[in-house]
């Protein structure tokens, strides 16, 4: 089972309206829209994995990084948002020895329970203890 596939799962399971992306840069490898889903979903994944692939960080971090410093992507790099969100839900996928090769990404939710289904889902991939990962509340 991979990242697209686990996700998929915890979203059945809870009923979530949510749809997820895997690729590898250029090359769509997995996708699922789950019920109750819209076509802006899929935008919003678009959008989320550009983030990843241009700074190989998780949309989230970039989104909380420049929330600190109170600017916006359009103002630091000069990148539109209608190609990029700084939003939670997309994480890069790392090979080793071969670095950031792809995203898996989350939309539909809330962008902290995006963020936070896809460690869930990469926890249980990785034989990581998902309660050592979460996030803390805010």
């Amino acid at each position: 089972m991979g990242a697209g596939h686990a996700a998929a799962v915890h979203g059945e399971q809870r009923g979530l309206p949510v749809v997820i992306d895997v690729r590898r840069f250029g090359q769509p490898l997995f996708y699922a829209a789950l019920d109750a889903t819209t076509p802006d979903n899929a935008e919003w994944v678009r959008r989320k994995s550009n983030v990843v692939a241009r700074f190989h960080r998780s949309s989230y971090a970039v989104g909380l990084k420049l929330k600190a410093k109170s600017e916006t992507l359009a103002e630091q790099q000069g990148l539109p948002l209608c190609d990029y969100a700084t939003h939670g839900g997309s994480f890069p996928l790392c090979v080793e020895g071969g670095g950031v090769v792809g995203s898996v990404t989350v939309s539909g939710l809330p962008q902290r329970a995006d963020h936070e289904l896809v460690v869930e889902a990469l926890c249980g991939l990785l034989g990581r203890d998902y309660a050592d990962l979460w996030l803390a509340a805010e």
